[in-house]
């Protein structure tokens, strides 16, 4: 476990951001991170509460909402698709945070609910039904349907059809259970109950959820000696009203209580949890005083009940059949610990049967299998979550990092109040990173090594990312943490293997995952300096691709009842078995009027046909210098399908120059009377039958080569513009050093390549700056207001310049998320 990057506030004289207490902390499957702290206003000695939402590749873009709230916030909760937040606060009010214009450096809150003056001490969105389980057993199977598999569970409420309904739930002090549901018209239903007749305090509370969809809720006084009560709720619509009903389940004592050594040691419950949000079986408990903790770990499992041998004889069936009952016991305990100040449970869905366990132990795999307790020393300890073993341990930033796990802690000397301590933990979704807040507000991020620093051999290390990669590759979360673990030298063999399982796969399957994985390897190639070049072709394919399916989207079947096959798939049909070299002659098979557009229509689209041509010549040039891997473009050489694909452009492209001229792409010549289109064309065309046949690719010959080396002589070679340079931090984190952030300051340090600059990647202070989403330039000191993708750094403007529909369409497939998937984030306009 080592520190990543360390980010704090600037000091400010008057007006500073101090911790708020309790401090909270919520990480998203999209790799967003909520966080709480207090702002401090000397004249009014009146405190704002702030809710700051940062993504992890860019922490000191930090965006702080002044929550409104009056109270402090004692709750953050972030849905399943990582996008919305809901925080919750000491005085009962609960909003609902969603992006503005899906920015994640804009958030608006638009629903709430409240209970009057109640405390609110637990929040929880409600179950969707959606429980994936990771086989680590099966992790060398070929399928992603046996690693990744899908759990029988049913989400918490359904609408008509099963489709489920949306909605939150809330535990108060006083013991109420509040839930607002979502409609689909947009309106809330509200409703409140008692968790049982005798209402008592609620000091603590956790919500969890069980596979039938009724909700668990843990619940405890704060007191040790006190019990923890379990409650049963399911959720109902009667006549357009939510119905709550609750129903006692057995409680539990905690051992220290129980125990006569350690009687009146710990007296204040001061963490309650269940191990996962889905299992509703296995609960910690931390008890504390104020110089130590303890923690417990404990199952509800069915026993038999002993039965008198009188009554055996009397009712045969009770002798068959012994009668059971559920009763909670305890699986682990700690022995006496410093005391704790935070506790972060890890949440990727690991299957923890027997098999699963030995594999994960064998192979050393321990993501999703442990969980993290930070001390008041400022240390965090990792430990398993079922038996409570130390796996890894952090000593903190503070000066006594040298010690030996053994030794004792030297904290009694220091006075107290001065060393920082995590006031709120936090694991990431594939449990590969953990974020701290410490007491002084300032935010760590640590890299948790997947093997608990048990030094691997490369293959099996290689496997344990591979593993999480697919997983995220599945649920569409953000892979971020995981490239925290990538060194350069893994680069190459990553994607690979990748590669591999992913042609594994079923058809089906290959297309709905096709664009993520491309963005996936382009994420993996920007971490070595060798790759970047080829992170630049995986982009270019992203944007192909989707230029190509837009284009095709246009065409019309001219006649209604036509047969089965659209026309773009019979261009492609017919592309691929008519390998003529010359452009007229496929264009004869073709009906043209399925190609009829209106001509503002096809003029709006000129920017795209123009990144093609552009492309097809850069790459047609570039082919006799192919040997020099560091050029952006090489990786299309050989890509038989990507080339096939700009020949049905280059098609498509020629006949609507026949209706409209001006769409044609515009290529600067030397002489006047030269066809570039055919020429183009027909070297594409030999390009692509060299590499048609995958399995066999044949090198192009020398009478291609030789044209191709004339090309640069007949057209003058564009200037592709190829990524813009990535200005995220996990590129800057290789060397294990941990960097010092200031929130609200970029930063920049000199990058991957700084060593020996590739020129393609150098940008000059005066060049123009692309939209690369809309291919169009917008000049070298830009005047409208851009986002940019906080993945992979592709630049767009937020307001759209287009009235055609075609264009508004195409704008409108990138308004949530960019090419490669990633969030969009507002950059300012005058970039220094």
């Amino acid at each position: 476990m080592d520190v990543a990057y360390v980010c704090e506030w600037e000091k400010r004289p008057k007006s500073n951001h101090c911790p708020s207490i309790p401090l909270v902390c919520a990480w998203s499957c999209r790799n967003l991170v909520a966080f709480t702290t207090d702002l401090k206003n000397e004249e009014e000695k009146d405190l704002t509460h702030m809710i700051h939402i940062i993504d992890t590749e860019h922490p000191w873009d930090i965006y702080s909402i002044n929550s409104g709230h009056n109270e402090v916030i004692t709750c953050l909760e972030w849905d399943q698709s990582g996008s919305r937040l809901l925080s919750a606060d000491a005085d009962g009010q609960i909003k609902c945070w969603g992006m503005a214009e899906h920015l994640v450096n804009g958030w608006e809150s638009s629903l709430g609910s409240a209970v009057e003056g109640d405390p609110i001490v637990a929040l929880s969105w409600l179950h969707n039904g959606v429980k994936l389980a990771l086989h680590v057993e099966k992790s060398g199977s070929s399928n992603f349907g046996e690693k990744f598999s899908r759990v029988k569970f049913s989400p918490s409420l359904t609408l008509f059809g099963g489709k489920p309904m949306e909605g939150w739930m809330a535990v108060t002090v006083s013991g109420l259970v509040s839930v607002s549901l979502l409609k689909p018209n947009g309106t809330l239903l509200t409703a409140s109950e008692s968790l049982c007749r005798l209402r008592g305090r609620v000091a603590l509370a956790d919500i969890a959820f069980t596979g039938g969809g009724n909700i668990v809720v843990a619940a405890t006084d704060g007191s040790s000696s006190s019990p923890v009560q379990f409650y049963k709720v399911c959720v109902g619509v009667v006549n357009e009203k939510c119905r709550i009903d609750t129903e006692l389940l057995p409680s539990l004592f905690m051992r220290c209580t129980t125990d006569p050594a350690r009687k009146d040691k710990y007296p204040a419950v001061t963490h309650l949890k269940f191990l996962t949000r889905e299992n509703s079986e296995q609960v910690l408990l931390c008890a504390s005083s104020q110089l130590g903790s303890i923690v417990e770990c404990w199952s509800l499992r069915k026993e038999g009940l002993p039965v008198n041998n009188i009554f055996q004889h009397r009712s045969p069936v009770v002798g068959e059949k012994q009668p059971m009952i559920l009763k909670w016991r305890i699986l682990s305990a700690t022995s006496d610990l410093d005391r704790v100040s935070a506790v972060a449970l890890p949440k990727l869905p690991i299957s923890i049967s027997n098999t699963d366990l030995k594999v994960a132990s064998d192979t050393k795999f321990c993501p999703g299998l442990g969980l993290a307790l930070a001390f008041h020393d400022g240390s965090i300890h990792i430990v398993h979550r079922l038996s409570l073993q130390t796996m890894a341990v952090f000593y903190g930033s503070s000066a006594s990092s040298q010690r030996g796990p053994d030794e004792p802690a030297l904290k009694r000397q220091r006075p107290a109040g001065t060393a920082g301590h995590f006031k709120a933990l936090q694991l990431s979704w594939t449990s590969l990173a953990l974020v701290g807040i410490d007491n002084h507000g300032k935010l760590h991020m640590l890299r948790v090594s997947p093997s608990m620093g048990h030094t691997l051999d490369m293959n099996t290390s290689l496997r344990h990312l591979l593993f999480l990669l697919e997983y995220c590759m599945v649920t569409g979360y953000d892979w971020w943490d995981i490239l925290l673990h990538v060194q350069p030298s893994m680069v190459h063999n990553l994607v690979d293997k990748l590669h591999e399982e992913y042609m594994r796969q079923n058809q089906a399957l290959q297309q709905v995952l096709s664009t993520r994985i491309v963005a996936m390897k382009a994420s993996l190639c920007k971490l070595s300096s060798a790759t970047v070049a080829r992170a630049c072709d995986y982009h270019a394919k992203l944007l192909l691709i989707a230029i190509s399916s837009t284009l095709k989207s246009l065409l019309r079947p001219h006649v209604l009842n036509t047969p089965d096959k659209s026309p773009g798939d019979r261009l492609a049909e017919i592309c691929v078995k008519n390998t003529d070299t010359d452009i007229d002659k496929v264009m004869i098979n073709l009906k043209t009027e399925e190609f009829v557009l209106d001509a503002s229509t096809l003029q709006s689209l000129q920017q795209l046909i123009q990144w093609v041509g552009d492309l097809v010549l850069y790459l047609l040039a570039s082919l006799p210098n192919q040997g020099s891997l560091v050029r952006p473009g090489f990786g299309f050489l050989r890509d038989g399908p990507s080339l096939g694909m700009l020949r049905e452009m280059m098609v498509v492209i020629r006949i609507w120059g026949l209706l409209k001229p001006g769409c044609l792409p515009i290529y600067t010549a030397t002489s006047d009377n030269q066809d570039s289109m055919s020429l183009l064309f027909r070297l594409l065309t030999k390009l692509w039958l060299c590499s048609r046949d995958e399995n066999h690719p044949s090198e192009p010959d020398d009478s291609l080569i030789d044209e191709c080396c004339l090309l640069p002589s007949q057209l003058l070679v564009p200037n592709m513009d190829w990524l813009p340079v990535n200005d995220g931090v996990v590129s800057k984190l290789q060397n294990k050093q941990p960097l010092r952030l200031q929130f609200g300051k970029p930063y920049s340090l000199p990058g991957l390549g700084s060593g020996a600059p590739v020129e393609i990647f150098s940008r000059t202070p005066g060049s123009q700056r692309m939209d690369n989403l809309r291919c169009l330039h917008l000049g070298v000191c830009p005047t409208e207001d851009s986002k940019a993708c906080t993945r992979c750094g592709c630049v767009t403007m937020l307001r759209s310049p287009n009235k055609t529909t075609a264009l508004k369409q195409w704008e409108q497939r990138w308004i949530k998320n960019c090419l490669c998937g990633g969030l969009w984030r507002r950059i300012p306009t005058t970039v220094s």
